[in-house]
């Protein structure tokens, strides 16, 4: 019980992930047939009745759909319970049970009374079509239109190639074992198109020669258009010979260069060969794994031993979720009920043993469950669409409305800039994907006002780092569907990373923070945004405010509520969670609350919120700007962080009966005691222009005073009681001087190296302020945080900790783009008036 409830959190989020079913097959309309035997025929299913009831996985599956269909457990009570109920029952309680928010289906199996395609869409959101390769040439062969006199190896690869492409992408090739001939010679493969058009038809194709020569024309069209190829490996239908189903066979597929872009996913956990799938999946970077089949098919130490196996040498990222349904609907559910089970199983033993946090265990699970598939099979759950090719054009390239154009490699500078390349999806893919993108060292030396190094940063126009895409940020535009967004690493050499990379500062003091005291970070940001319109008098543009209402009026969220409403759908398409939106207390201000994540992933989360909001406004001939402070006379834009601390499965930011300093824990308060400590350094990351001191302001709600209170929203550290939280406790704190100035990782990077200097001397709390902080202005019982960048700058330059954490040479390049800024504004007051569009 002691372990269930160390690890609940990650046992929840393995039943609760929204599962990408990334292999199964058609239901069939008549369900009269026992659910749980792999048979497709009425000979077969008498040998299987006669076997199946003394394995041990027949015995589980039946108990977990007695209590499913909460009846007793035996065949004759689930047959009554299934014919009481009804086909279309039993489906919405299977699938609903199971929590599948995309099925790709390989309907290469003939069953009878099988469903079409489309009528899957009743059980799952988004559903796509798997297509096996010898299905797909049996079909042609067997056509009464054409005659086995008329066909030539040619004639027969030109439709087969023809048909191929106009199919959605995902390529599933079986049957003839995996020593897999890439270099077949033509007059082999006509060879056995002879051989097999000599037999009668309905032929189903066995000759060696001919389907090695359709698997290499398959592989040849998905490298063309980046498409992944399943490949059966392992056990599974009775025609195979397991002898030649270890994927080691491979090899020759594997290292020809030819295919050394392809996408190729291992399907059935390669079982009983999975050591060996995992080790391909390490060595080979085309390689990934599917674990459908393996669960539900083995006993629990099977499929726990399988998926140990696999994640043995396997990146996580490599790793991925399939049920290997078919025919019954019972099927679906139990791959997706025992893969929860297993996964929850593998991932907590990884924690006990130290090879995984519960956070990272936690990512694994979505990515095992959900991201990998979506990102390697290009699906957008959110608006059920799965990437197909319509067109081809002479030079091959995709043309259809799905097919991306554009990747942008996006980063964000010293400044807050959010900056990109963009790369041709070709060339992405083939190139820039593994090799990067070269970029010039000045990149984190400049500034909000022009596109040169500042002085004193060291950075010039003399050196090279690379942008290294991180594939598991890749985001399909949701408001420019023909383009891809990725965040980028800084290397200065390809695995090495740049000591000015924002990323990796933040990750490694987060690193220091989880080694030193086994705590972790988790973030929800606020952003406040304003919302202007033009207006064009005489010759000159102006942007004024979308709406002229109170602080959290219904007419203002009426007015936008288009706008809002696609605001909300993309960020739903990012999986980015909304938790709160509402209008603001400026004119035409907004603000949308992020659910709190890990920091890191946080930082990444808040940056494309922000590309989502500016672009779906821009989309509707508005102007979003995150600046802190656009009208002097109006109320600012922050960007508030709300943080907690974690140890494995809890918030060990909140108190309890052991220790209680307002709410805190002793290591939340001495976390919070060094953030206040180290406050007026910290504002130089997270408060970093010039403008942003505009806004932080006695009686505006944004920390003017470095003090901290409990719900006290003048103070610039607010601890919070949320709702569903004892009124005694408190279970997160809030900075209110944050801005979208800031580059999110950099502001996170100094908010954790402060805490960490806070745990390591066990820093304490003053008491709080209860009240509003400028009341004591007058008797000097409070100090004012800096009243200008200048200020927040010369406290960084004096803390030690910051140069020591975040890096000297980053601090250095800070400063200096910070002092550019100061002497730029105070000369040229002015251009205050761009930053709308900046920002």
């Amino acid at each position: 019980m002691e372990m269930e409830s160390k690890y609940a959190a990650l046992r929840r989020a393995a039943e609760e992930a929204a599962a990408v079913d990334a292999h199964a097959h058609n239901l069939v309309a008549d369900g009269s047939a026992f659910p749980f035997l792999r048979c497709f025929s009425e000979a077969d299913a008498a040998d299987a009745l006669a076997l199946a009831p003394h394995t041990l996985s027949f015995k589980r599956s039946l108990r977990d759909i007695a209590a499913l269909y909460n009846c007793e457990a035996s065949l004759e009570k689930v047959e009554e319970f299934r014919r009481a109920e009804g086909l279309s029952s039993i489906s919405s309680k299977c699938f609903k049970a199971a929590n599948l928010s995309a099925i790709l289906i390989d309907d290469g199996i003939d069953f009878d009374k099988m469903l079409e395609l489309e009528a899957h869409k009743a059980f799952a959101p988004t559903v796509g079509r798997i297509l096996r390769i010898e299905k797909l040439a049996e079909t042609i062969i067997n056509d009464e239109s054409f005659s086995a006199s008329s066909w030539t190896l040619d004639s027969f690869t030109e439709i087969f190639v023809t048909k191929l492409k106009s199919y959605p992408p995902h390529i599933a090739a079986y049957r003839s074992g995996l020593e897999i001939d890439p270099n077949i010679s033509k007059t082999d493969a006509e060879d056995g198109l002879r051989k097999e058009l000599s037999g009668q038809r309905p032929l189903r194709i066995t000759n060696k020669n001919l389907i090695d020569y359709l698997f290499t024309c398959s592989l040849e069209i998905a490298v063309s258009y980046h498409l992944p190829m399943q490949i059966h490996t392992g056990f599974g239908d009775k025609d195979l010979d397991l002898r030649k189903c270890n994927p080691l066979h491979l090899r020759a597929v594997l290292e020809d260069t030819r295919f050394s872009k392809c996408q190729i996913v291992l399907l059935h956990a390669s079982y009983p060969f999975s050591k060996e799938a995992s080790y391909l999946a390490s060595v080979y970077s085309q390689v990934y794994l599917d674990f459908g089949l393996a669960i539900p098919k083995l006993s629990v130490q099977g499929m726990t031993s399988s998926i140990k196996e696999l994640l043995e040498l396997a990146p996580i990222k490599k790793v991925m979720f399939s049920t290997d349904g078919y025919a019954f609907p019972e099927t679906y559910y139990l791959g997706a009920r025992r893969a929860r089970d297993v996964v929850y199983r593998v991932l907590s033993a990884a924690c006990e043993d130290g090879d995984l946090s519960i956070q990272e265990a936690i990512e694994a699970v979505e990515d095992i469950f959900r991201r990998n598939a979506l990102y390697l099979y290009k699906l957008n759950v959110a608006n059920g669409s799965v990437g197909q090719i319509t067109a081809i054009a002479d030079n091959g390239i995709p043309l259809s409305e799905q097919d991306v154009l554009f990747v942008r490699v996006v980063w964000i500078d010293t400044s807050g800039q959010h900056r990109c390349r963009v790369v041709p999806a070709g060339r992405f893919y083939e190139i820039a994907r593994k090799k990067g993108i070269g970029l010039t060292f000045a990149s984190m030396g400049m500034t909000s006002f022009t596109d040169g190094p500042a002085d004193g940063t060291n950075l010039t126009g003399v050196g090279e780092i690379r942008l290294m895409p991180d594939m598991s940020t890749l985001l399909r535009l949701p408001w420019s569907r023909r383009e891809e967004m990725v965040m980028a690493e800084m290397h200065i050499r390809p695995g090495e990373a740049w000591e000015y990379c924002p990323r990796n500062t933040l990750r490694k003091v987060t690193k220091v923070l989880l080694d030193e005291f086994n705590v972790t970070m988790m973030a929800g940001f606020e952003n406040e945004f304003f919302l202007r319109k033009k207006v064009v008098s005489g010759e000159k543009e102006l942007w004024v405010p979308f709406d002229n209402t109170p602080y959290c009026s219904t007419t203002a969220f009426d007015g936008a509520s288009s706008v809002l409403q696609e605001v909300y759908t993309s960020l739903k398409a990012a999986e980015i969670v909304v938790e709160q939106l509402h209008a603001e207390a400026g004119k035409g201000q907004f603000e949308i609350a992020l659910k709190y994540v890990l920091c890191t992933l946080a930082a990444d989360k808040l940056i494309y919120a922000r590309e989502i909001i500016k672009s779906v406004a821009r989309k509707h001939g508005l102007l979003a700007t995150f600046l802190p402070k656009p009208d002097l006379n109006d109320i600012g834009s922050g960007s508030h962080v709300h943080l907690s601390l974690w140890e494995n499965d809890q918030n060990v930011f909140m108190g309890s009966s052991e220790y209680n300093y307002y709410g805190m824990s002793r290591i939340g308060e001495s976390f919070l005691a060094g953030v206040y400590l180290h406050l007026p350094s910290i504002l130089a990351f997270t408060a970093p222009h010039p403008n942003s001191y505009n806004r932080i302001q006695p009686n505006t709600w944004s920390g003017a005073y470095q003090c901290w209170g409990k719900e006290n929203r003048e103070a610039p550290l607010r601890t919070a009681c949320p709702p569903g939280i004892p009124l005694d406790l408190v279970s997160n704190f809030e900075i209110k001087s944050f801005d979208a100035c800031a580059n999110p990782h950099l502001g996170l990077a100094a908010i954790v190296a402060a805490g960490i200097d806070g745990l390591r001397r066990s820093l304490t709390l003053p008491e709080p302020t209860e009240s509003n902080p400028a009341g004591y202005a007058s008797n000097s019982k409070l100090k004012r945080m800096p009243k200008d960048l200048m200020e927040s700058v010369e406290a960084l330059a004096a803390d030690k900790i910051m140069h020591e954490l975040i890096g000297d040479k980053l601090v250095t390049a800070v400063i200096a783009v910070r002092k550019a800024e100061i002497d730029h504004y105070e000369k040229n007051p002015a251009a205050f008036a761009d930053l709308i569009h900046r920002y």
